[in-house]
């Protein structure tokens, strides 16, 4: 059967399409927002924060995890490599997530509301974490013997007084959403595309770690803690299509949504 579509009904929908945008920037900067505000909550807790990173320290070396220098070293053999390495840390966290979660809403809509979702419930985790457990990072801890290679070398995100960098919460350590976010941006693509290559999108993570690691931002254990979070995030929210759809899993991506009951 053959559909129709008035002028004023391609209108509605036009309309229809700007909220549902307008809204979903809305929520994600709604969000974001919070998060932000919410880790300044646990500023001015500095012993605190450099008790726990003994503690993780200590615990890292029982759990004979490698150590965070191991890294540092490779990415000192060159000016260049370090500084591409804090370029990195500090330009394609935010920028990837968002490029991420727009073209899923353009091309995968029925992908985007799952990893949304994902997303809200990690990211709402880790800030409730960081709220219990204010940690300095590797880069602030004597015992590490690590460099800042983002203060020596340069680009920063940070202040070099942490105690008072109104932009950001240098004790927020735990877990490294730098690592979770990469983490669920290349389970996301796998998720939403079916090219042989796919897998490749975890190179993402792989060098987000290593990034974070090797520039003395986070701990071993902050990306591991980063990624059972992300894996009860994955257990709580089910992929799904958009609210009064079914979307069938396989084969592939390009499966378009069945309204449910709809089909026969």
């Amino acid at each position: 059967m053959t559909s129709h579509i008035t002028p004023a009904g391609a209108a509605a929908a036009r309309r229809a399409a700007r909220r549902r945008l307008i809204r979903e920037l809305l929520l994600v900067a709604g969000l974001f927002t919070v998060y932000k505000a919410g880790r300044m909550l646990s500023t001015g807790r500095t012993e605190e924060a450099f008790r726990n990173a003994a503690r993780i320290w200590d615990a890292e070396r029982a759990l004979h995890l490698p150590g965070e220098g191991a890294v540092q070293r490779l990415l000192l053999h060159g000016d260049t490599l370090v500084h591409t390495a804090n370029t990195y840390y500090a330009a394609v966290h935010f920028p990837a997530t968002a490029l991420f979660l727009i073209w899923l809403y353009l091309r995968r809509p029925d992908h985007y509301l799952w990893a949304r979702r994902v997303l809200a419930v990690l990211t709402g985790a880790a800030l409730a974490l960081h709220l219990a457990f204010p940690l300095a990072p590797p880069r602030m801890l004597e015992a590490a013997h690590l460099i800042d290679t983002g203060q020596v070398y340069g680009p920063s995100v940070y202040g070099a007084a942490p105690a008072t960098d109104t932009m950001a919460n240098q004790f927020a350590a735990m877990p490294s959403l730098h690592f979770g976010w990469a983490l669920m941006l290349a389970l996301g693509m796998i998720a939403a595309t079916s090219g042989r290559w796919r897998a490749l999108w975890l190179l993402h993570p792989a060098l987000t770690l290593l990034v974070v690691v090797g520039t003395a931002n986070h701990y071993w254990l902050d990306a591991i803690v980063a990624t059972l979070l992300l894996g009860v995030a994955l257990l709580l929210i089910p992929r799904r299509g958009p609210i009064g759809t079914a979307v069938a899993e396989l084969p592939g991506p390009r499966r378009a949504a069945v309204p449910v009951g709809a089909e026969r």
